[in-house]
């Protein structure tokens, strides 16, 4: 939606079409009177389209999920019209396919945006274990890449796999945060007043709860911890994984650790600031190596260290900028000793948060970002008129 509105402001009109069901959640949320439907201003258009809602009931119920969103969504798109870019992003790969074939059908060019090695990403950590599904899957990848006019990916990670299968333009455009979004002197205290956590040190983790995000390890850290009474262990967010890590701290009587339902992005910035330290982590997979998560340049804008239990391509950032500690993830004894070391050198914790607001500041802020990007499709449009 942030590209939406900076595509807007330049004079472009934009239509978007999305589903009612969260990708997160799995739930569906709102009808077609919600307010983000239809018309916002002048520029930008949103349509919603028929999903069927059952994303986390199983693997199959959430192909069923994709592909009934990629049959509403082709609908859908061919009734709009004076399109002069079809933009497709990735995952779900399925509807990067509805975009591809928007625009044969309009005969306009097709940029494929690639945010994740889908089903790479899926087949290593086992959630895709069909053969015909893969060979599906890999198939339509290979097409994708094959076909699009400009491949687009967020971490240079990526280049070599999408230029193995296919893709002949590559454009690496890195993932990025709003730098006004966040206050880095704000203190977050209305936050720490709603969980009672006024004077700890807060070891704050946001996102999502998945099977990629290797939550136990962070569990684990917190029971090495839990004798260390200052300290407190915070998971924001939600996704499929949720219950079973609430039921293990209940379990384990984790009382260092708090669960807290996602937030609206408006109201992330008074939960990083609430943070002395962020924890960014995956499971120990080899192709993680190559992802460049979000959420930590949301980290480094709030200007909070970061503990990076990730190996590769933002071990990188977060080494070259100095703005954190990497472990090595799936290592619960070093993700607590990195927690307590900066809990124990606040001058420490507090260098490396400066020194990741100013990385985003120069060279990660989402507007610098956008630019690039709306350049390259800007350059594309007049390219193939």
């Amino acid at each position: 939606m942030e590209m939406a509105r900076f595509l807007a402001r330049r004079g472009h009109k934009v239509t978007i079409i999305a589903s009612r069901v969260s990708y997160m959640t799995g739930k569906t949320g709102g009808s077609s009177t919600d307010a983000e439907d239809g018309e916002i201003g002048d520029q930008i258009t949103i349509i919603r389209s028929y999903t069927y809602p059952a994303l986390h009931k199983s693997f199959l119920h959430r192909v069923i999920s994709f592909f009934s969103f990629m049959a509403s969504s082709l609908y859908a798109g061919l009734k709009v019209r004076k399109v002069d870019l079809m933009w497709g992003t990735s995952p779900p790969i399925f509807q990067g396919l509805t975009a591809l074939l928007l625009g044969k059908f309009k005969r306009i060019p097709f940029l494929f945006e690639v945010r994740d090695l889908w089903p790479a990403f899926a087949i290593d950590v086992g959630v895709l274990r069909n053969r015909f599904l893969i060979l599906a899957s890999e198939w339509l990848e290979r097409l994708l890449y094959r076909n699009a006019n400009i491949v687009v990916v967020n971490s240079p990670g990526f280049v070599e796999h999408v230029k193995s299968c296919g893709a002949e333009r590559i454009r690496v455009i890195p993932n990025g945060s709003d730098p006004g979004m966040f206050n880095p002197s704000d203190d977050g205290r209305q936050f720490l007043e709603m969980l009672g956590l006024e004077g700890k040190f807060v070891a704050l983790y946001a996102g999502a709860h998945g099977m990629s995000n290797d939550l136990g390890i962070l569990l684990q850290a917190a029971e090495i911890l839990r004798d260390c009474t200052e300290i407190a262990v915070v998971l924001l967010g939600d996704g499929k994984e949720k219950p079973n890590l609430q039921e293990t701290a209940q379990y384990k009587g984790l009382n260092n650790v708090y669960f807290v339902p996602p937030l609206p992005k408006n109201e992330m910035s008074q939960a990083l600031a609430a943070a002395d330290v962020c924890i960014a982590i995956l499971k120990p997979v080899p192709l993680y190596a190559t992802v460049y998560p979000n959420k930590v340049f949301d980290y480094m804008a709030a200007g909070r260290p970061i503990v990076c239990a990730i190996d590769g391509e933002i071990r990188k950032v977060i080494e070259e900028y100095q703005s954190g500690i990497f472990v090595s993830p799936g290592d619960s004894k070093a993700l607590a000793k990195a927690i307590l070391d900066l809990y124990l050198d606040s001058i420490l914790a507090n260098k490396m948060g400066s020194n990741g607001r100013k990385a985003v500041e120069n060279y990660f802020a989402r507007y610098l970002l956008a630019e690039k990007l709306v350049l390259l499709m800007e350059n594309l449009v007049d390219a193939t008129k």
